[in-house]
């Protein structure tokens, strides 16, 4: 029965996706450069938020177009449509003032969120130039072609974990960020939530909860149908790239095994949480006035065994071999790694150790710390160890305690790392006051949930970098894309990582800055774009997209790349709306 049930949600999903298909590929040639092509009239161009202009129809559309009487009589250019929302919003900041921030932060939603269902185009652009301000209004949710998807079975969403189909936020969220960030078009992409049931009781004995009431699918059962679903996608989209958000860890990690050299995939919370982190990584050894070729001598001590903090660990350890070869250094393991279940340190004498952490625990080798046991607690290590960097990854509040911080004055660097990394805020390791007082004013401090920069006193400012991964999906999805690469490596990862850890100064780095600011977030996006297309090519992956074939591709230099990259990028305006009829 449960497999007829799913055959049949299948085919319903199929006829939704097909559909949706249907209804775009008619505008799929729509863009600020000439006339927009449409069917519809009257009322329904209004409702249609890709076509809809609300008061900046001009005459002639209205007359032709049957908009007459359906809106105010005042016309208002784009701009003063813009000067307008933008006038409500701060209105809006003001009014609520006094109260909660949950509740302010759901108010701004809602408002953002109205103006995207009504007008898209006035809606991307409000949220482009005001990128750094909205980001965290919408990326973390308070509640022709297909070029990008993102999906989520809503398993592990954020730090609240198993929230069912209303996990489907985060996608739609994620994707806003790549229409904001890397100028995908509103139109080429698709949030994707796969209902395979829930094992969150108090939905499922919710009378309003949406989804399948039935515990979430496992084993076969559940991989068939991300099975079927890839394999309907690539059929469809064979050259879209889909992004897996938000599964639980033994998902996540099976999922990416499973697809990654069959489809052009990444998981975002493996892959590109550690592609951020290894930038700020490399940005640590940077502060401390060290080549970056020193990141092989860190000694790394990680908190958290999930998806997020293997997938750092992975990453980690290439770019370390890499800098071993290259530098003729000796390959020392340079990670201690404790995991949330038992809170202590993974070694090789722990029983059922989970696979993915296995290559990660301590033995009896090279470069072992004496007296540290298995299950040795997190400040037990750091107080050995006396490691350069403690990386929080554990979705675990306040477990980088004021004892722990304290252990981290005695590092082996004179400017120690702290990167608290859980989200949201309430899942923080720590908070930047708190590395800053307890760790020393010379700490390099960075945090996956936002936080004001610290002030210390004398002129002094202790700066809060945000550990976003919004600084490398979007990126590592249009250079994937622009590429035509079929697939998604690690090389054109680590390329990612490698150019945002490059983006920043020396100067800027030495003051304690690992990150640039989320405003240049279309520049920075262009860079790593054209630094994964670039890789793609080294690697013999490319492709090519659209009129542009790899042969054109190899010929282009570093800033031709770049510059066909941002080329490619979707910028909101308003297009002249033509009724077919008329043709």
């Amino acid at each position: 029965m449960l497999k007829i049930v799913r055959k049949a949600a299948t085919t319903a999903k199929k006829l939704h996706v097909q559909n949706r298909w249907l209804s775009f590929t008619a505008s799929s040639a729509c863009g600020i450069r000439g006339p927009c092509i449409i069917e519809k009239r009257g009322i329904d161009i209004i409702h249609d938020p890709w076509f809809n202009k609300d008061t900046a129809f001009p005459p002639t559309e209205r007359d032709r177009l049957g908009l007459r009487g359906l809106l105010p009589p005042r016309i208002l250019t784009f701009e003063q449509q813009y000067d307008r929302f933008m006038d409500a919003y701060r209105s809006l900041e003001k009014n609520t003032s006094n109260d909660s921030e949950r509740v302010v932060s759901l108010a701004k939603w809602r408002m953002l969120n109205r103006l995207h269902d009504r007008n898209e185009t006035l809606y991307y652009r409000v949220l482009i130039d005001n990128i750094k301000e909205f980001a965290p209004v919408i990326y973390t949710p308070t509640v022709g072609l297909v070029d990008m998807i993102v999906l989520t079975d809503g398993s592990r969403i954020l730090g609240l974990g198993d929230l069912g189909v209303q996990g489907i936020a985060i996608p739609i969220g994620k994707l806003d960020m790549y229409v904001a960030a890397a100028g995908m078009n509103p139109q080429r992409i698709l949030p994707v939530m796969l209902d395979v049931g829930t094992n969150n009781q108090v939905l499922l004995e919710d009378p309003l909860y949406l989804g399948l009431r039935q515990p979430r699918l496992e084993g076969e059962e559940y991989l068939s149908v991300v099975d079927e679903f890839m394999e309907a996608v690539h059929a469809r989209w064979p050259k879209a790239i889909i992004q897996f958000e938000d599964f639980q860890m033994k998902w996540a990690f099976e999922t990416l095994r499973r697809y990654r050299k069959k489809f052009c995939m990444f998981n975002d919370d493996i892959q590109g949480t550690a592609g951020v982190a290894l930038a700020g990584l490399l940005g640590a050894t940077r502060a401390q006035g060290r080549p970056v070729c020193d990141f092989a001598k860190q000694k790394i001590v990680i908190a958290g065994a999930g998806s997020a903090g293997i997938g750092v660990l992975n990453m980690a350890k290439q770019a370390f071999l890499r800098m071993v070869e290259n530098c003729g250094m000796v390959d020392n393991n340079q990670f201690w790694l404790l995991d949330k279940d038992v809170w202590g340190l993974v070694t090789t004498d722990r029983k059922n150790i989970d696979p993915a952490a296995a290559p990660f625990a301590r033995g009896h080798g090279q470069g072992e710390i004496e007296g540290l046991r298995e299950g040795a607690s997190l400040h037990e290590v750091v107080a050995k160890v006396n490691p350069h960097v403690l990386l929080g990854l554990s979705g675990v509040g306040g477990i980088f305690t004021e004892e722990v911080l304290k252990a981290m004055r005695k590092s082996d660097s004179s400017r120690p790392a702290i990167f608290a990394m859980s989200n949201p805020t309430i899942k923080a390791e720590c908070t930047a006051a708190n590395a800053f007082e307890y760790a020393g004013e010379n700490t390099v401090f960075a945090s996956g949930s936002p936080f004001e920069n610290v002030n210390l006193g004398n002129g002094k400012v202790g700066h809060v970098n945000q550990a976003n991964n919004m600084y490398l999906f979007p990126g590592i999805g249009l250079g994937a894309l622009l590429s035509g690469a079929r697939v998604i490596t690690d090389g054109m990862l680590q390329a990612a990582a490698e150019c945002l850890a490059s983006y920043m100064t020396d100067e800027q780095v030495q003051s304690g800055m690992l990150y640039p600011s989320i405003s240049s977030i279309r520049h920075i996006t262009t860079e790593v774009g054209a630094a994964v297309l670039r890789a793609a090519l080294a690697e013999e992956l490319a492709q090519g997209h659209g009129d542009v074939g790899p042969k054109e591709l190899m010929h282009m230099s570093k800033e031709d790349t770049v510059e066909y990259v941002a080329s490619n990028m979707w910028f909101p305006g308003y297009s002249p709306l033509v009724q077919k009829k008329f043709f």
